[in-house]
């Protein structure tokens, strides 16, 4: 697989997510060339540490999302607490307080079905560890513009509702330990 396949990353993740995370951002290497953009349910009273607990484990910049906030490569981008993080044409984020979308701002979909728009076939959708069905919708337009579907084994996520849903809706979607995940994505 060439370097040149794949633009971007997105993925999702709710109950569990720090866990999953933390088996699959630390392995990504100092070279790796892809912005990725992650959605995690966060309650929305408080002040997100994540970015920071990622920061301290990882060989890429990682950072809270910003609004207007210009894509860079090799950077791992959270979304804020209580704002959507949508990715825009002119390769930037933007951030909106839109309605929650299945009781979660951050949502997922709408993360990953801006993403799709923009990058089409050269996107890669991550849904893992979640108690909702946030990311199915997502992940079914990222595979119908021509993407790929990751999905974390259900029987090995803490709450397995979020993969089993994006499977049901995606049987195309490659269903990966998250060893397997961090894997596929050290090879793009």
């Amino acid at each position: 697989m060439t370097s040149s396949r794949y633009q971007a990353v997105v993925v999702g993740a709710s109950a569990g997510a720090v866990e999953a995370l933390s088996v699959i951002l630390p392995a990504l290497p100092p070279t790796f060339k892809l912005p990725v953009i992650v959605v995690v349910h966060i309650p929305p009273d408080r002040r997100s540490v994540i970015a920071d607990l990622f920061s301290a484990k990882c060989q890429l910049a990682v950072k809270e999302a910003e609004d207007k906030e210009p894509l860079v490569a090799g950077t791992i981008y959270f979304a804020p607490p209580d704002y959507h993080v949508l990715v825009e044409a002119s390769m930037t984020l933007s951030l909106s307080n839109d309605e929650p979308v299945l009781f979660s701002r951050p949502s997922i979909d709408v993360l990953f079905e801006t993403a799709a728009d923009v990058y089409g076939a050269e996107l890669i959708a991550i849904v893992l560890t979640g108690a909702n069905h946030d990311g199915a919708k997502g992940t079914q337009a990222v595979l119908e513009a021509g993407g790929v579907g990751l999905v974390q084994v259900p029987e090995t996520a803490f709450a397995s509702a979020m993969p089993e849903a994006a499977i049901r809706a995606c049987p195309a979607a490659r269903v990966l330990s998250l060893e397997a995940i961090a894997g596929f994505l050290g090879d793009v």
